[in-house]
């Protein structure tokens, strides 16, 4: 039996990346605890947030794209560190200046930041010690010299 206890949440335009998002994500997460959610228009993300919280599921990450249409990846960061400031943000964009990035790090609410296209283990090692932390157990990335 299942209980899915967290989620991953992703948002970008592309429905291409999201879905190579989905395929990389599934290497690393734990099915039976972990979903991923995937938003291609950012003013979705917050009420689907808030959605999982009502059915008792953590959200531990948002992964973001920079440019996206009605709201910059940068503005949703900010909105929804408002409101879930424990939540870790990752940026994945090509389109992102230093400036932008720079100014969500100094006000604490940018995690990490990633250029497109990015590699896979970089987004494995950054998301591993929070779901290493919440798994209980330590495990190895896919590719990694030990796996």
């Amino acid at each position: 039996m299942s209980i899915i206890k967290y989620a991953l949440v992703c948002a970008d335009d592309d429905p291409i990346v999201l879905q190579m998002l989905g395929f990389q994500l599934e290497k690393i997460i734990d099915p039976k605890v972990t979903i991923c959610e995937f938003f291609t228009a950012p003013e979705d993300v917050l009420p689907g947030i808030d959605q999982l919280k009502e059915q008792g599921i953590e959200t531990l990450f948002l992964i973001v794209d920079y440019q996206m249409p009605k709201m910059s990846g940068a503005d949703l960061i900010r909105l929804v560190k408002t409101k879930y400031p424990q939540i870790k943000c990752l940026m994945l964009s090509g389109q992102a200046n230093a400036i932008h990035v720079d100014a969500l790090a100094d006000e604490n609410y940018l995690e990490s930041f990633l250029p497109k296209p990015w590699e896979e283990g970089d987004l494995f090692q950054l998301l591993e010690p929070v779901l290493s932390l919440k798994y209980e157990r330590n495990f190895l990335l896919p590719n990694s010299p030990n796996a």
